[in-house]
Formats: structure tokens, sequence, C-alpha cells
């Protein structure tokens, strides 16, 4: 990804590769796991005698999928975007630290066609909460254009859309409960199975760093993470008959990506969503007849800021 990034005093800037941090810190975990088992063939680095910068935050808060600073620091140096601009203004306008309000925050992660849709209606509609999605409603219609993106810039976007959100999220839930439509799980499943090269076995382990949770994220009360049968969810996406989204054909096309992807949601994320005896207090209607049955795989309670 070649950027002309702005560096020392005005005039004709050398043309440089920006790496964004949260790509530098998962190559960099990747080369230490590759080192420790013998491998080779880790992650590349710039060609010898390229010029490089590194945008760097101050402190890495985002795990594999970037935090706030990173985010804005990519995005910057996406400045040929017009739309990543308008991201970086609405983050701006987002305050750094968000704390919610005294109703719970639910949220459900999975990929398409796992019953996210029905599941999170029926608990907004049970708790009689706020549904929101991500990414969050002012930067949806311009998805498709970061989707097209390198992978850096992309997931810049949807870490950038993780703050907005938040900022989302601590204003409703002053007012009611809330459930969110995926959140950061998805942004760093998506960041790691892209970064890494290899099979599943090349993977970070459980517990690394990569998957931790960011420190200036605001965190949920509740994560489902909600799983099918992986040929009934291919079934379901056949029947809706809509457009692939640009996820579902790298699914398709790319079988370690593939592989990579699902392992991370089915294992790596028990390091995040470490199962609990209940759902503590939460009434949960789960799809009725007709409706593929949604495993709830495990969840967490985080505690109170």
């Amino acid at each position: 990804m070649l950027r002309r990034c702005p560096l020392g005093p005005p005039g004709p800037q050398p043309l440089r590769r920006a790496l964004p941090p949260a790509a530098a810190a998962v190559r960099r975990r990747l080369r230490e796991v590759s080192a420790r088992r013998g491998l080779r063939g880790g992650a590349r680095g710039p060609a010898a005698g390229a010029a490089v910068r590194v945008c760097r935050p101050r402190r890495q808060a985002g795990g594999a999928a970037g935090g706030r600073e990173g985010s804005r620091l990519c995005l910057q140096c996406a400045a040929r975007i017009p739309e990543a601009g308008a991201v970086l203004d609405l983050l701006e306008q987002c305050p750094e630290h968000q704390r919610k309000g005294s109703f719970p925050v639910v949220v459900l992660e999975g990929l398409d066609a796992t019953g996210k849709t029905t599941v999170t209606q029926s608990v907004k509609d049970t708790l009689n909460g706020i549904l929101l999605r991500s990414p969050p409603a002012c930067i949806s219609q311009w998805r498709t254009i970061f989707d097209d993106e390198p992978a850096p810039i992309k997931r810049a976007f949807y870490a950038a859309g993780n703050y907005i959100l938040a900022s989302e999220i601590a204003k409703a839930s002053t007012q009611a409960p809330v459930i969110v439509d995926r959140y950061w799980h998805s942004t760093a499943a998506y960041a790691v199975a892209t970064e890494v090269d290899g099979k599943v076995q090349d993977l970070p382990p459980a517990h690394d760093e990569v998957y931790q949770w960011p420190e200036d994220l605001l965190k949920p009360d509740l994560v489902l993470l909600l799983t099918v049968d992986p040929e009934e969810r291919v079934q379901r996406l056949q029947r809706r008959g809509l457009e692939k989204t640009k996820e579902e054909a790298e699914l398709e096309a790319n079988t370690l990506f593939r592989q990579r992807y699902t392992f991370l949601w089915n294992k790596r994320m028990e390091a995040v969503l470490a199962p609990v005896g209940s759902v503590a207090n939460v009434p949960l209607t789960l799809p009725g007849q007709g409706i593929p049955k949604s495993k709830l795989l495990g969840w967490v309670v985080f505690g109170k800021d």
C-alpha cells in the first residue's frame, strides 16, 4: 500500500510505504510465533532500501483490530479516499473515554446467516431495548467503498466504526437496554484471518495479545456468539438470493482463509468469550419453528468500569 504521507518540512515528498499500526502489531506477533516454532516464511518486511514510514499510535490499545489512534492514523494516510475524511470527522466528534449508562448492553456476534437478525430482534423486543448495528448507520453507506480497499484501510474503517458505535451505545444505554448486531469481535477475527498466511496452525495462540479487548473501547455487559451447522448456513445464504458480501465471497473462494476465519470464531474467541453458567437474568427467546436453531457457544459478562 503506497501513500504520500506528509513528513518533514513542506515541499515534494518521496513515495513511502505506510504500515498501519494494527498490521504491524499482528505481523510482529506472528514473527514471534514463527520463531518459537522454528518456522520459515514469516511476515515479509519492506523491500531492501525502501523508505518506510510507520504510522504508530502512542500505545497499542486495539489488539489485532487496531485501536482508535491506529485507525485515525491509517485513515489519514488514505486521504485519497474522500469518505476517509468524513469517517475521521465523525471519529473526532466522539469522546475518547466512553462510559455506558445504567442499562445493559448485549452484543450478538457470528457469521452471516447464523440467525443474528432474528435473535437480535427477539432480544430487543423482549427487553424493550434499542437496536444498533456495526458499522453504525452514519457510516454504513460507505461500507462497499472500504470493502474494496486494501486490508489495513478496510480494517481501519471498521475499527473506527467500533469507536463511533461506542459513542452511540454510551448515549443509548442511558435510556434503555441496548442490543448490538456485531462489534469488536468481528473486526478482530477478520483482521487476524487476513494477516496470517498459512494454515490454522499458524494463527497466534489463544490468549495472545492480539485477542485482547481494546483498553479504550467501551465494553458490553454480555456477548453472545451464534453459530449454525456450516452446511445449513450455506443453504440459508443461497435461499436468500442476495448479493454476497465481500466477507462471504472471500470465505467461498479462499479455502485457507475460510479455515482460519471459522477456526478463530469457534476456538480462539473462547479466549475472549469465557463461558459462564447462565445468561445472568437476561430473558432470551431463541428462533422458533422454521428458523435454524442458533447455538450459543459462549458468553462473557464484563464487570462495570
